[in-house]
């Protein structure tokens, strides 16, 4: 495993004093009140509390004008952060229902969002130049996380990008409070709860497998999680 050279600033209170940051949140937020208070105020919560959106937009993960594939997307937050920060071409691939609408509500004026409501498991893939896998694997099986993996691998493009965040299972401690915090919060969504884990090192054995160079980012800083992103590259010219 290798550990990436960009650097990493979780996110801490005194953020909330970047005029640019605050200005970037209101206007990923902002598209979010026509679909209810309890969407604005998730939206603003979640994109201005949880690390990995301000490191995706800092360190330039997304390439400007990207065709961004977002598995898993819920109520579209990548996407209306993505939008607020210049043109991209989204689309997100959404299981619950009631998320998606709310995806579409706040990204629908841009007409360059498609939120489609369905199952990863058996959704076809349109071509991407960034895959985001963000805190979904784990609510599938062995089975299907290697399928589904095979599967976004296959649609990126030549050069493109898997951002990936997963658990760290080889970290009991940090992993097993992230399970727990999961499992209360399907069970207040009445979702399905988290079914299986793996250690980092097998997560970057299954990227490298399928012909990904793969990097590794620590995004528990701060909390009790063991949360890693990996940010898995198809090599220029190179084949699925």
């Amino acid at each position: 495993m290798n550990t990436m050279s960009i650097p990493w600033t979780p996110w801490t209170p005194a953020m909330a004093d970047d005029p640019a940051w605050c200005a970037l949140l209101d206007r990923a937020s902002a598209p979010y009140r026509p679909a209810g208070r309890y969407a604005w105020h998730f939206a603003r919560g979640k994109l201005g509390l949880d690390p990995v959106f301000r490191h995706l937009v800092t360190e330039a993960l997304v390439p400007p004008g990207a065709r961004v594939l977002d598995l898993g997307c819920g109520q579209g937050l990548l996407g209306s952060l993505l939008q607020a920060c210049g043109p991209v071409r989204y689309t997100g691939i959404e299981l619950s229902a009631r998320d998606a609408n709310r995806a579409r509500v706040a990204l629908g004026a841009s007409g360059s969002a498609t939120v489609v409501c369905g199952d990863l498991r058996d959704q076809a893939f349109p071509t991407a130049d960034t895959v985001v896998l963000l805190d979904v694997l784990h609510y599938l099986d062995a089975a299907a996380q290697d399928d589904l993996l095979a599967r976004a691998s296959a649609a990126l493009a030549p050069g493109g990008r898997l951002l990936l965040r997963v658990g760290d299972a080889g970290a009991l401690r940090g992993y097993g409070f992230s399970r727990w915090v999961d499992r209360l919060v399907s069970g207040l969504r009445r979702g399905a709860p988290p079914v299986a884990g793996r250690p980092l090192s097998v997560w970057t054995e299954r990227l490298q497998g399928l012909g990904l160079q793969v990097d590794a980012q620590p995004m528990s800083h701060g909390t009790p999680f063991a949360n890693v992103l990996l940010v898995a590259q198809r090599r220029a010219g190179a084949g699925t």
